[in-house]
């Protein structure tokens, strides 16, 4: 199985299209083994092409780093794109991709000696593909996570959440980090709503009165033991405090768009996981 979704898959290949020419592409078709199974009709059509097999074939090919799944070659050579490639909406939808993987291009420039008759210091710029997280922790495999938590939403009919939940990911994939941000509050807030309401809320409250019912329903679905609510305001609450965290105020230089989006994306898909699985159990005939 590729380590790559597809859209990572397709945005790579994009990415390699836009600065290798039809025969550079012909040339890497042949090395894979997969000559003639490419249109070469247009650039599109061979970008399909090659995403539909590496996404669809369990093909291994030969690289410079050794034998890979044609998905990770497609996605060793488009990083390694000139750097005024590096703006394009191809580039961004790359890099998105990669970080809902569990992966980032990392950069390093190392000074390296001349060959010339006068010795001299120049820099060597290095691009790797670097894993986030442990990849033997299936439990961060935010792929994963997203498929599971698509599939309880359904099931509860959650489809509030859902549409916000659809949404950052679409953002999110097009590199638009602050409309990604704002669904990702959106669907936070919104699943735990609709949980409340499907565990017997029916007060007309806001998001904070269905979290505290939440965390007074007997049994407690938040619980006070793992620190996730409390009666008290001034105690370590972490719904409460990662809904703080995904309504930041003001802006914060230094720190990436992209990096916090990222972030927000992960801690998001993790705590849904867990709270809608809990509410599966509960919820579901014994």
């Amino acid at each position: 199985m590729s380590e790559f979704s597809r859209m990572t898959v397709v945005a790579a290949a994009e990415v390699v299209s836009s600065f290798q020419s039809h025969g550079a592409m012909e040339v890497l078709e042949v090395e894979w083994g997969i000559a003639g199974r490419c249109r070469a009709s247009s650039k599109p059509a061979r970008v399909a092409d090659w995403a539909r097999i590496a996404c669809e074939e369990e093909i291994e090919v030969l690289t410079e780093g050794g034998r890979v799944h044609l998905s990770r070659a497609v996605v060793e050579i488009a990083i390694s794109a000139a750097e005024y490639m590096q703006h394009s909406a191809a580039w961004r939808k790359l890099v998105a991709g990669l970080r809902f993987d569990g992966f980032e291009v990392r950069t390093t420039e190392e000074e390296v000696d001349s060959e010339a008759y006068w010795p001299s210091e120049q820099t060597e710029t290095t691009v790797q593909l670097v894993r986030m997280l442990p990849s033997d922790v299936p439990e961060l495999d935010f792929r994963e996570a997203e498929t599971e938590i698509a599939l309880l939403l359904n099931r509860h009919g959650l489809t509030v959440a859902k549409g916000h939940l659809t949404q950052a990911l679409s953002a999110f994939g097009r590199g638009e980090w602050s409309s990604a941000n704002g669904e990702l509050r959106n669907f936070h807030e919104s699943y735990l709503n609709e949980i409340a309401t499907g565990l017997g809320y029916a007060g007309s409250g806001d998001g904070k009165a269905k979290r505290d019912y939440l965390g007074r329903l007997q049994p407690p679905f938040l619980l006070i033991d793992y620190n996730e609510w409390n009666p008290n305001n001034q105690k370590p609450q972490y719904v409460q405090g990662l809904m703080s965290r995904m309504h930041p105020h003001g802006g914060h230089p230094g720190l990436s768009e992209e990096e916090d989006a990222t972030f927000r994306l992960q801690i998001s898909l993790v705590t849904a996981r867990l709270f809608l699985r809990r509410f599966d159990r509960r919820v579901r005939p014994a």
